[in-house]
């Protein structure tokens, strides 16, 4: 009689936990997410003016023209998942330091920015980890500065503010380095071009 009630107590025991673990505190933790932190909670995704997602701001795009700040280079591709919102698949090359290929694609991204008279920081020409890293550091972004301007037709003084406001500092103001968010530098670059022939 004594193993069919302990039988019993642990049935009940599994039951609770599961429905704290698996059900209730999940959807307090959904409902705290949507509530206090919907942005970041869906993704830290960004929209167009038109409402459209552009990308989240934790995953870093290729950017090529000479209007926009370019970031990190990646061997993977940003590209629209079939509902249409942006994801990215995490993945390094694999390519060996020795690779005569990754000396290559380093020598040639290298070569490139060299021809614009734009220094080629480690940023610039080496992949991240992960290949999704959205920020550059700020003297990479400084580098580019004088290119975007002439390439937008405005002063560089035009884009400090931008450059400076989205800036993320230090990590609990202690560890790493701080760094500039391309998606949100570039796409606060066209809404001001978009704001300034509104006002022209």
């Amino acid at each position: 009689m004594s193993i069919i009630r302990e039988i019993a107590r642990a049935i009940r025991i599994t039951i609770i936990l599961w429905l704290v673990t698996a059900i209730i505190y999940p959807i307090v933790i959904l409902g705290v997410g949507q509530t206090a932190f919907k942005f970041h909670a869906n993704g830290s995704i960004m929209q167009n003016i038109q409402g459209e997602a552009i990308g989240s701001a934790l995953i870093g795009q290729q950017f090529r023209s000479d209007r926009y700040f370019q970031g990190r280079p990646s061997t993977v591709r940003y590209s629209q998942g079939k509902i249409g919102k942006p994801y990215g698949i995490s993945g390094a090359s694999n390519l060996a330091p020795s690779s005569p290929d990754l000396l290559n694609r380093i020598v040639e991204r290298a070569n490139e920015f060299t021809d614009e008279n734009i220094q080629p920081f480690a940023d610039l020409i080496y992949t991240s980890g992960s290949g999704l890293d959205p920020h550059i550091s700020v003297r990479t972004a400084q580098e580019q500065l004088e290119r975007v301007a002439r390439a937008r037709g405005i002063n560089r003084e035009e884009i400090l503010p931008l450059l400076r406001q989205y800036t993320d500092g230090r990590f609990l103001g202690v560890f790493g380095e701080p760094g500039v968010n391309i998606l949100k530098l570039n796409y606060a670059l066209d809404l001001q071009e978009i704001n300034r022939r509104e006002n022209q």
